[in-house]
């Protein structure tokens, strides 16, 4: 059978779009590989291993990370499938907020909106500080293992790299969306190849006096987290919870995806389970190769036991050229995180809810990009990243933010289709009877996870050990729902939801962005 033409398919997603209420601004020049190029590279599977690793060797050693992975990954399936339901049915950059409003009863939607607008675009921003500042750790080991151990960086120095880094993500997110298109391919060859390298490489490489056995690998339980061993197992999860997410990145660059209905939820479904799958390898892989003395792994000066393992079993030289290709992948991550936030905050600056959203707003003629909000975004990243001048814990809690944030945002708006969601109508994707008890087992799992989330590694935490996401989280909502009562001036008086810039009825289609 041969395919639609494109300017057919083009077609059918701007009646599609014009259906949500908007009409076509940004350049369609995403395909589905490169759509999933986005999604794949934000989860970056082995930069974002390497940078966890260190919660979840503490919470049960090598038994926990293989069985904690494998048992969160199914989870994480559950909540793709909600999320790519959804994303077949209402394309938009917008996603979460315009679901959240389309879906909830009159008398809450246009708050839960707002809540979910401010939550789901604080939390992009808080993954691209979390990605960047990471980046900047990564880079600093690499410089301390280079000059064995004698260098030290100091917080100063490593804001300085984040800086850097923040701004050359700046400039890649602003090119032209055929440009950001075209590079998701470089990101998939890497962040699938890398992975697989890692996997085979290791157990070739590794010494004899580093190898564990199957038994040890599959069932050896070391709990030196000081919490008792179920719980401790269920920490083991803030591993794979904080490595397969960003869910929504895909549906986040819609409006610049051809065949954005079949596009957005096969870039979900794939990035998510090859994510899982490569991510278990790789954890398999290690418990299998990293020896049996986790202390020596996780007190190492070089502060990565990701480093210190394969300091063992590669050496200095071969260890400083894989790490390369590590912190390559991982400045991949940092431009996908920021180009899906620019285009999550362009949506909402669209329907007019942010400060300045009449600036925000703007397509760049030359680039066909919002640059105004790729720049937002960035000095936003930039100003909450000075929290690592207030210490490591709340450093931490940024880390944390990107991820509970997305949670609360995916939650309501798959709650309130399931409870409320009578003119949902399927898109190309879909669940058909599974969909609601999917959606049920997704919502909980999220509930469960951020709970988790928020739990300090350790028990009885001090002011340098607790985790201050739950300040954060609860600042950042706090903030959000005073803006909106805020007298006179507040989105109370004026937010409206999703505002509709297009009259569709020369379509036959049905305006639904705002009801």
């Amino acid at each position: 059978m041969d395919s639609p033409p494109q300017s057919h398919v083009r077609g059918n997603d701007d009646a599609l779009l014009a259906s949500l209420g908007y009409k076509q601004e940004l350049k369609r020049d995403f395909s589905a590989i490169q759509i999933f190029g986005i999604s794949f590279s934000i989860i970056g599977v082995l930069p974002s291993v390497a940078s966890v690793l260190v919660y979840a060797i503490p919470n049960g050693g090598a038994s926990a990370m293989v069985w904690g992975w494998a048992t969160c990954s199914i989870f994480l399936v559950f909540i793709a499938m909600a999320m790519a339901e959804l994303g077949s049915a209402a394309p938009t950059a917008g996603g979460l907020y315009f679901w959240t409003f389309t879906y909830s009863p009159p008398r809450y939607r246009r708050l839960l909106s707002w809540l979910v607008g401010y939550t789901n675009t604080i939390g992009y921003i808080a993954g691209t500080a979390g990605v960047d500042w990471g980046l900047a750790v990564q880079i600093m080991a690499l410089a301390s293992i280079g000059s064995d151990l004698s260098f030290t960086p100091t917080v100063s120095q490593t804001f300085g790299v984040y800086c850097a880094l923040l701004f050359c993500h700046a400039i890649i997110s602003s090119m032209a969306t055929k440009i950001v298109a075209r590079l998701q391919n470089i990101y998939i060859a890497l962040n699938i190849l890398l992975p697989l390298a890692v996997i085979v490489a290791l157990p070739i490489a590794t010494p004899t006096e580093f190898k564990n056995s199957a038994g040890y690998a599959f069932g050896d339980f070391q709990n030196t987290s000081g919490w008792p061993d179920g719980f401790a197992f269920i920490l083991s999860f803030l591993a794979p919870l904080w490595t397969i997410g960003g869910f929504d990145s895909s549906l986040h660059l819609s409006e610049e995806a051809n065949n954005a209905s079949f596009a957005v939820p096969f870039a979900v479904m794939s990035a998510t389970t090859l994510g899982c799958l490569l991510g278990w390898g790789i954890v398999v892989a290690l418990a299998f190769n990293m020896g049996s003395d986790l202390s020596s792994i996780v007190d190492n000066p070089v502060g990565q036991p990701f480093v210190t393992i394969f300091l063992n079993s590669f050496g200095k030289t071969g260890t400083i050229a894989i790490w390369s290709f590590i912190i390559i992948a991982q400045f991949m991550m940092g431009s996908s995180s920021l180009t899906a936030s620019s285009r999550q905050t362009w949506a909402f600056a669209r329907d007019g809810a942010l400060p300045f959203s009449s600036y925000l707003y703007r397509i760049n003629p030359y680039t066909g990009t919002p640059v105004h909000c790729v720049w937002f975004s960035a000095f936003c990243a930039f100003l909450l990243c000075l929290l690592a001048f207030a210490g490591t814990a709340a450093i931490g809690a940024v880390f944390t933010l990107g991820v509970v944030s997305q949670y609360i945002a995916y939650s309501i708006p798959i709650t309130a289709r399931v409870l409320y969601g009578k003119q949902f109508k399927p898109g190309r994707f879909n669940l058909g009877a599974y969909s609601r008890p999917v959606a049920i087992i997704a919502v909980v799992w999220m509930t469960f996870a951020w709970i988790v989330l928020l739990f300090p590694t350790a028990p009885a935490p001090t002011t340098t050990t607790m985790n201050y996401a739950v300040a954060v989280m609860g600042g950042t909502l706090v903030l959000a729902t005073i803006y909106y009562f805020f007298p006179k001036y507040g989105g109370v008086h004026w937010f409206e939801g999703p505002l509709a810039n297009i009259h569709a009825s020369s379509l036959g289609q049905t305006v639904s962005g705002k009801v």
